[in-house]
This record gives C-alpha cells, sequence and structure tokens, in this order.
C-alpha cells in the first residue's frame, strides 16, 4: 500500500467513525494513522510509546479506549496469540499470519484459496460456522540472519576452519 493509499485508508476509516457518532480527537486520529501506517500489529503499549512525544498527557487508557471505539466500529481486530498482550491489526482485508517464533514479528499473509475451508468445515461437521483462524509460525529472515551469523561466530565454528 503506498503512502497517498494509506492516507485515503485514514481519511475513510475517519469517515466511518464520524458516520457512527464518533468524535474524532487529535489523539484518536494519531492512533487510527499509526495503525493504518504501521505493518507490525503493534500493542496498546507501542503506540502509546510511538505516539506519547506528541501527546504528552495521553496515557495508555486513552488508546485503549480509542482502539476499544475502533474494535466496536469494526475498523481493527484484536489479535491474541498466547502471550499476555493483544495486538491490533487495521487490515480489513480477511487474510492469515506469520508468527516469528523467536521476535514475535507478524506479517500478514494473504491466500483466498483458504477461505472455501469455512463452507467444507460447515459441510462436513453440520456447524453454521462464522470464521477462522490461521497462525503459522516460523523463523523470519532477520532473526535468521541473526542466527547464521551467530553460528558463524560461535567457537565451534572457528575450531572447525
Amino acid at each position: 500500500m503506498t503512502v497517498s493509499d494509506k492516507q485515503v485508508t485514514v481519511e475513510h476509516a475517519i469517515e466511518l467513525l464520524k458516520s457512527s457518532g464518533v468524535r474524532i480527537t487529535p489523539q484518536r486520529h494519531a492512533i487510527l494513522e499509526y495503525l493504518v501506517i504501521s505493518d507490525t500489529h503493534p500493542t496498546a503499549d507501542e503506540i502509546y510509546k510511538a505516539l506519547e512525544h506528541k501527546f504528552p498527557n495521553m496515557s495508555v487508557a486513552t488508546v485503549y479506549n480509542n482502539l476499544r471505539v475502533f474494535k466496536k466500529t469494526g475498523l481493527v481486530k484484536e489479535l491474541t496469540f498466547g502471550d499476555a498482550s493483544s495486538r491490533f491489526d487495521f487490515s480489513t482485508h480477511r487474510h492469515y499470519h506469520v508468527i516469528c517464533s523467536e521476535c514475535g514479528k507478524i506479517v500478514d499473509f494473504f491466500y483466498p484459496a483458504l477461505d472455501e475451508v469455512e463452507s467444507l468445515a460447515a459441510q462436513v461437521t453440520g456447524f453454521k460456522v462464522d470464521h477462522h483462524r490461521l497462525e503459522i509460525y516460523g523463523v523470519c529472515p532477520e532473526c535468521q540472519a541473526k542466527q547464521k551469523a551467530s553460528d558463524l561466530s560461535s567457537p565451534e565454528h572457528e575450531a572447525a576452519t
């Protein structure tokens, strides 16, 4: 997504909030913009730390309250991956997540063919399926490079050379 696409997305999201009767404060605008621009699936604390210099009077509670509003209007999804903190995803397109088991980085993964899994699950089980979630775990390229560099500088490697 280009910078101009992201700006259009922010403006569209603001219009959606306004049409839902939500007042747009400078903090709310900044939090929303951060979510759209960031591809990192940030936690509320990460959002707070990124914006506290712009809004010294803003609290973590303000961030959580705004995230709750965004969730209620369907703009963001709250993601939990078994750790103590929730992450927030602005992407409104149906997608999956690839998660680094070393550093926790989360990358969006689009694969439309998996959408058929809901109808198949409904047919096989008789369930009325309303959604599904798929998580893929592995080691990201950055962590792979760190591991490789660490392996090359290990005493075992130096003894072998």
